[in-house]
This record gives C-alpha cells, sequence and structure tokens, in this order.
C-alpha cells in the first residue's frame, strides 16, 4: 500500500507506472461480520451502537473481473445506508450478498463471512478488467453507488429499474471504507479538480439521490419558483436539496431541528426557515394516532414564509414521524417525493387530502448514470458545493457512524483512508479559490 501511496503522490507518475504496480494480497476495510448480527438483538434502534460492530481489519484483495476497476480509495465517507449495515437495520445485509452470490460464479465473490461498507469513494484506478475502456490506471475518480446488470430490458430506459439493480457497499461487497474497492466500471466520474480527496468523497451518493429526487423528470421535475419544502434542509441529502432548489430558481422552504442548523440554510441563501423544535411541532398524539391540527399549524407556518402559497413539492426522507404532515401541506396538484424513512417506513396519512387535490405521491431511489454523472458535473463546475463538516480517519469510522446515528453531525462527515491528511488532492487552485468560502461553508459554522 505505500508503493500505492507514493505513486498517487509523486507528481510524475503516468498511468503505465500505475499499471506496473502490484496489487497487494490485503488491504484494511471497514466491515461488520456475518456471526455477530444478531449482537443487538432485542435492544431500539437508538441502543445499537456502531461502535460495537464496525471492525477496522485486513481483508484479501477481491478477484477483478470483466467491466470492474480496481480503485485505490484515498476518500470516503459514511451515509446512512452504513449506519443501516453496522445496526443491522432492517435486516442484515448478509442476505443481500447471499442472494447476490447466487446469481454467477464470478459475484459468488461477494458472499463473504464479512462485509467491506461504505458507498461513496474518491480515489486513483489501479486496475481495469477486460472490456472496460472509458478509463485505465492513474484516472482520478469518485464513485457513485449504482451497481447493475443490465441483461434484462426493464433497465435500458432508466437503470434504477434493472432488477438485479444493488446499491454499492450495502447490498454488494468491497465498498469505499476501505484502501481499495471494487467497483464496476459504469460507477466512476471524474474526480472534480478543484476538491480535495475528501471534499470529493462527499456529495456522491447524497448528492445524486437529491438530483434524482427533486430535478430529475423521474422525480419531482422541479422547475423555477416552485416552492419546496425540504424535511432536514442541513443534513447530508436535504443541504444538496436546498442547494438545488435554489440553483434551480426554486423556493426552499427549510424545516432544521436547530438554531445552528438554521444557520447553515441561510449560509447557502435559503430565507424561508422552520425551527420545528424551537415552534414544538407535535405531529403524532401518541404512538397511533397523529394530530391534524399539528398539520394545519404547520401549513399556516409555510403559508407566512411563502406570501400565502402552499409548497408544489416536499422533499421527504424523515418517513414516518413527518409524511402525514407532508400530504397534508402539499398543494392541490403537487408531488411528495420520498426516498427514505429514516424515523420508520410504515407510513401513515389522510388519503382523502392525497386523492381529492391530485396529489401525486413518488418513490425515488438513488440515481441511474446520467443523473449520478450530472449531479457530479454541477459539483466539478462549482455551481453546488460539498457539504462537508468533519473528517476522520479510517480507523475512526465507527465513531463517525456513531455521529451520523445520533445525528450529532451536520451535512456530511468523510472518513481518510489511503489519504494521509485533509487537504490533498486540489488539481485546480484558482478554481478553488473562487468558491473556497461555499466548499468549506458546513466546516465553518
Amino acid at each position: 500500500m505505500n508503493e500505492i501511496l507514493d505513486a498517487i503522490l509523486a507528481p510524475d507518475t503516468t498511468s503505465a507506472d500505475f499499471a506496473a504496480l502490484k496489487i497487494p494480497e490485503s488491504y484494511r476495510a471497514v466491515t461488520v461480520h456475518k456471526d455477530e448480527a444478531e449482537m443487538f438483538a432485542g435492544l431500539s434502534t437508538k441502543e445499537k451502537d456502531p461502535r460495537k460492530s464496525l471492525h477496522v481489519e485486513d481483508v484479501a484483495a477481491p478477484e477483478l473481473g470483466p467491466g470492474e476497476a480496481l480503485v485505490a480509495v484515498m476518500a470516503s465517507s459514511v451515509n446512512y445506508n452504513s449506519v443501516w449495515t453496522s445496526i443491522f437495520e432492517p435486516v442484515s445485509t448478509f442476505g443481500f450478498l447471499e442472494r447476490y452470490g447466487r446469481l454467477s460464479p464470478l459475484t459468488k465473490r461477494h458472499d463473504l463471512p464479512y462485509h467491506v461498507i461504505g458507498s461513496d469513494l474518491a480515489g486513483v484506478v489501479l486496475r481495469t478488467g477486460p472490456g472496460v475502456n472509458a478509463w485505465g490506471p492513474g484516472d482520478e475518480v469518485v464513485a457513485h453507488c449504482l451497481s447493475v446488470e443490465l441483461e434484462s430490458s426493464d433497465g435500458h430506459n432508466d437503470t434504477m429499474l434493472d432488477p438485479e439493480q444493488r446499491i454499492w457497499g450495502f447490498e454488494t461487497n468491497f465498498g469505499g471504507l476501505a484502501e481499495i474497492a471494487l467497483v464496476k466500471s459504469n460507477q466512476l466520474m471524474p474526480k472534480p479538480k478543484h476538491l480535495s480527496w475528501e471534499e470529493a468523497a462527499a456529495p456522491g451518493l447524497v448528492n445524486s439521490t437529491a438530483y434524482r429526487q427533486l430535478v430529475s423528470q423521474n422525480g419531482a421535475g422541479m422547475k423555477q419558483g416552485d416552492n419546496v419544502l425540504i424535511w432536514g434542509a442541513s443534513g447530508g441529502l436535504g443541504s444538496y436539496a436546498t442547494q438545488f432548489a435554489l440553483a434551480g430558481g426554486a423556493n426552499p422552504i427549510c424545516v432544521v431541528s436547530s438554531d445552528k442548523k438554521a444557520e447553515i440554510c441561510r449560509a447557502m441563501g435559503a430565507e424561508a426557515i422552520i425551527d420545528r423544535n424551537a415552534e414544538d411541532y407535535r405531529f403524532w398524539k401518541d404512538e397511533h394516532d397523529q394530530d391534524p391540527k399539528e398539520w394545519k399549524r404547520f401549513g399556516k407556518r409555510i403559508r407566512e414564509l411563502t406570501g400565502g402559497e402552499d409548497v408544489d413539492i416536499v422533499f421527504e426522507h424523515p418517513g414516518r414521524e413527518t409524511f402525514g404532515a407532508s400530504v397534508y401541506v402539499t398543494r392541490k396538484g403537487g408531488t411528495i417525493v420520498t426516498c427514505a424513512s429514516t424515523s420508520g417506513y410504515n407510513h401513515q396519512y389522510d388519503n382523502r387530502y392525497l386523492w381529492m387535490s391530485l396529489k401525486r405521491i413518488v418513490g425515488s431511489h438513488f440515481a441511474n448514470y446520467r443523473e449520478a454523472w450530472e449531479a457530479n458535473r454541477l459539483i466539478a463546475k462549482g455551481k453546488i458545493h460539498p457539504t462537508l463538516s468533519k473528517t476522520y480517519t479510517l480507523e475512526e469510522t465507527s465513531q463517525a457512524a456513531y455521529d451520523v446515528h445520533r445525528n450529532l453531525h451536520q451535512g456530511k462527515v468523510g472518513v481518510l483512508a489511503l489519504a494521509p491528511e485533509e487537504g490533498m488532492g486540489v488539481r485546480d487552485e484558482e478554481m478553488r479559490a473562487k468558491h473556497l468560502d461555499a466548499i468549506n461553508r458546513f466546516r465553518n459554522i
């Protein structure tokens, strides 16, 4: 690994030099263990501690197959799917690996007693398998997390509809929280040149997810002038949704849970902000019953911020806790687009407010390659900026996952893999200087 790192850090290493590097037999990676999948049985979600389940250990380098690439990972980041993996919710990911392993002799590699996790990376291509023409050793890349087989016709209009669609590092093995990662070549995208390794690694999953959910015609198809309600507007997903709304001429109504998070939204340029804790919204009377009076109070507050207008789009991801309110406050003919359920998967809402007002609920999951590419292109052009707030070392990943699990973070948290320190990997200092304040926005608050 030292030889690989030296080659990456050297200014004159050629593609041929990278191709000549020996791939080590093993590398350090963040894993969960199959024989520990029941370790949190009987505990509530909040009681489950990623610091007890995540390991940093040496694992064997995987065999490289056709259409694949081995990437030296300089930096990665923690997403909610890493938290879900670490606490074995809603199910253990080893079921995903077992099913993938039954697909073919090649995918059998993924069915192991350990799972190398992580769905983001920024790094350097080391090797490519047969059939890879667009990428070669030495290319500096980021990776999106969509893994597809595309042997069915279903996925050829939208690869997210491929029956064998999976999320890399969550439903497949050999993820990005490691020194080396195995990806399909059609996951690779150019690393934005003005960003450091850890900054470039942070947007991938959440930026692409927010793009499809909000901007793409596969999601809400946001247009200029739309009022967009964004739950968790300073968080990993919401911070990108807020930027897309502002960049696209829409009006974000940012819902946050503290004054500090409200300050972050203001720094991004948002003006309409609701601190749900300060205003004490309680959408549930008890475990079983919601409170429509609170929906109405929430809707009234939104109209105060929009000049009397209801929201055209709700950017949903909390799920059970907020979904009833989201359906209620959407304008007639509006759209509730949902990509997750971090507060619970069983959503409840009053269907009268949906069907009689011709509203739509749209499910949105990650992004296809084109959508991920466009989202990354906006990062590379400095139109959308990373929301990195803090960086951990690979050995500290379990603490990073714990912090995300307990919502102790802002924006995204990064993880250094091979990169020895923060701030490395910048290739365009001039462009960086133009956007430095925005790049550091989440670090400075």
